[in-house]
Parts: C-alpha cells; sequence; structure tokens
C-alpha cells in the first residue's frame, strides 16, 4: 500500500478480531508471566507463549495494548504512555496474586518488558524476541514528522513478517506515523541507554532474518545489559518467530526460563 492521507477526528473503538482478545489466567503457582505483543499486532502472535505459561500452571496477563487488535483508526490517538499504561495496570493484576513475575514480549513488546524490568516491581525476570532497543536514525524520524505535517497518517505495514506461509498474526495493514513516533521517541530512545540498569536474568531471542527489527538491536541489548543474558538466535523464523518455524522452541525454552529465574 502507499502513504495514505487521513482526516482523523475522534477515536473510535471497534469489536475485537477473532483471537485478538486479551487474556487474564489464574494459575495454581506463585508464579506470574506477562505476556506483551508488538506494534500493530495483537495477542494472536503471543498466543502460544501464553498457552505455555498456562499449562505449567503460573498465572498469566496477556493485555490487547491500546488502539491494537480492532481497526487501524482506533491506534491514530494511541501514544507510548497507553501502551505503558496498560502494561502497569496488567502487572498489578498479577502482584495481587503474585510476588513473581516474569515479563515477556515481542517487538515493542520487548520494549515494553524492558521498561516494566526498570519501572515496576518483583520483575524476577525478562524475555525479549526481536526486541526494539534502538531508536530509528535522526534522519528517519525528521522524515515522518515531515510526512505528518503534511497530512500522512499512514504509511506502509510492518506487520507480517513471517518466514512460514502457513501462519499470519492478523496485524493491521499499514502503519499510523504518530504512534510510531511516540513508540520511538517516548519509549524506545528513553530506554535505550539505561539497559545497564536492569539486573535481573534476560532470555533473548533474535532472529538472523529479520525484516522488521534489525538484530543488531538485540545485540546492542546484549552489550550493555546489566545482568545474566541468554542470548539464544533463530535460524529459520523472520520477526514475528512466536508464531514461525521457531515457535515450539522459543515456548520450550520461555517456559525453562520461567522456572529457573522463579525457583525458590
Amino acid at each position: 500500500m502507499g502513504f495514505e492521507r487521513v482526516e482523523t477526528e475522534t477515536m473510535t473503538t471497534s469489536p475485537v478480531l477473532p483471537g485478538a482478545e486479551p487474556l487474564s489466567h489464574v494459575g495454581t503457582t506463585d508464579v506470574g508471566v506477562l505476556v506483551l505483543h508488538g506494534f500493530t499486532g495483537n495477542p494472536i502472535s503471543m498466543r502460544g507463549l501464553a498457552d505455555t505459561m498456562i499449562e505449567a500452571g503460573h498465572h498469566v496477563e496477556m493485555p490487547l495494548l491500546p488502539g491494537h487488535g480492532t481497526v487501524i483508526e482506533d491506534m491514530y490517538d494511541t501514544v507510548w504512555d497507553d501502551w505503558t499504561g496498560e502494561v502497569a495496570d496488567a502487572h498489578a493484576r498479577l502482584a495481587g496474586r503474585t510476588d513473581r513475575v516474569v515479563v515477556m514480549g515481542l517487538s515493542m513488546g520487548g520494549a515494553l518488558s524492558l521498561w516494566a524490568g526498570l519501572n515496576l516491581s518483583d520483575v524476577a525476570g525478562v524475555t525479549c524476541i526481536n526486541p526494539a532497543t534502538v531508536p530509528l536514525p535522526t534522519e528517519m524520524t525528521e522524515m515522518i514528522a515531515e510526512m505528518i505535517a503534511d497530512g500522512v497518517e499512514v504509511a506502509p505495514a510492518i506487520s507480517g513478517d513471517i518466514a512460514d506461509p502457513e501462519a499470519s498474526e492478523n496485524g493491521y495493514d499499514g502503519t499510523p506515523l504518530r504512534p510510531l513516533m511516540s513508540m520511538q521517541r517516548d519509549g524506545v530512545a528513553a530506554i535505550t541507554g539505561r539497559f545497564g540498569e536492569l539486573t535481573m536474568p534476560l532470555l533473548l531471542i533474535t532472529s538472523r532474518q529479520d525484516h522488521t527489527v534489525e538484530p543488531a538491536q538485540s545485540e546492542h541489548l546484549a552489550a550493555t545489559y546489566g545482568g545474566d543474558v541468554e542470548h539464544v538466535w533463530l535460524e529459520r523464523s523472520f520477526h514475528v518467530a512466536t508464531i514461525d518455524y521457531d515457535a515450539d522452541d522459543i515456548n520450550q525454552r520461555a517456559g525453562e526460563f520461567v522456572a529457573r529465574v522463579t525457583a525458590s
């Protein structure tokens, strides 16, 4: 698709797409897991991980981030604070049931997971899959700002980077530019220099072929992180690796990681 100029007035809220519903599960262990999807995506991409945690008996919160999982127009007026607010609320629900929480996220969900580690209590470990950790270059953000000033609301889609032709995350078919700028400026840029403050264990999973977030962003996180890092490289999957060829391996590794970092 090409760039789209859109006149916006008030944000509407539409029905949630089938499979994109948020999830809240009361478990039987004393461990909570917060599961976070990516920018323009929805919980479809993370449901396998959530189900793995449920099968292990853990408490699980998988929110639908504001503006996501419905129609793209619902996302136009959302910003980083909307998404971190939802993350904090979901974390609070888990914290009401357990004092040991692991946060895991894909792409922007990875950035939100790192934000949670920096800002929320009782985070015992973080799992990031192809996380956004470094802001876009200045020349690119300047170009996006000019597009927004010219009335361009939506750029071509970034969702759907999956090697397996049978898999689909059902993400938006465009990239809302004002929310993208907020993610970059208010979110990623604000945490990219703070990873050394994080001391809880990190499971970092990176696709060697990623057409959305460069693998160098994972390498930056691994090089600057303040705690122990287990860095796993994927050879078969693209960006949305959680529903790609390596999904089963990701689910298994994440389950083992949660068990390890929450062991008494």
